[in-house]
């Protein structure tokens, strides 16, 4: 669904070595995964060259995918954060790596998200420079998943909340490459 909503050419989707094999481990601290993430990336843009590349990943995938847009190896035309651990395990703020982006990015975010309190990402995108933009899943934790008792009350369901999130990124992701394009 993915791939035909955003009217991708490709979508490559990978785990990184810590989550194969059957069994999960814990992770290990994001900036070891940005040589295995770059490495991925570096194949698709070889197997798809002269097309825009954008970088989607979940929690600390997306921590990641923001380190490897500001690497200097690769072009990045736009990040996708789903989900975005903004507050470390003992509450400091993850925020380095999103003040040095320079490249259009857009937050997907439910609004009961521990790791995330939008308060903080919303001052942590006003120091950012590059152009950002924010989606609230209302009533999404972490994995965006929505309570029954909250989708009754509020009269919405998991799937269109999920749906309306995929036509916010397509509409992120469609005015970004328009405007590396320019």
């Amino acid at each position: 669904m993915a791939k035909d909503a955003l009217d991708a050419i490709e979508v490559v989707t990978f785990d990184y070595p810590y989550m194969s094999g059957g069994k999960r481990r814990p992770p290990p601290k994001a900036d070891k995964l940005v040589d295995h993430h770059l490495s991925v990336v570096k194949n698709a843009v070889a197997e798809h060259p002269g097309h825009p590349l954008v970088l989607m990943g979940k929690s600390m995938g997306s921590r990641v995918s923001c380190m490897v847009a500001s690497s200097d190896d690769i072009s990045v035309s736009a990040v996708i954060c789903l989900g975005y651990p903004l507050k470390g395990v003992k509450g400091a703020l993850r925020d380095e790596i999103l003040l040095k982006l320079m490249v259009p990015t857009m937050f997907v975010q439910g609004n009961k998200d521990g790791l995330c309190p939008l308060d903080k990402l919303e001052l942590t995108r006003k120091k950012m420079t590059c152009k950002n933009e924010l989606h609230v899943v209302d009533g999404g934790d972490h994995s965006f998943k929505i309570g029954q008792k909250y989708q009754k009350s509020a009269g919405i369901n998991q799937h269109d909340v999920e749906l309306e999130a995929v036509k916010a990124i397509a509409q992120f992701v469609q005015n970004s490459i328009a405007e590396s394009l320019t």
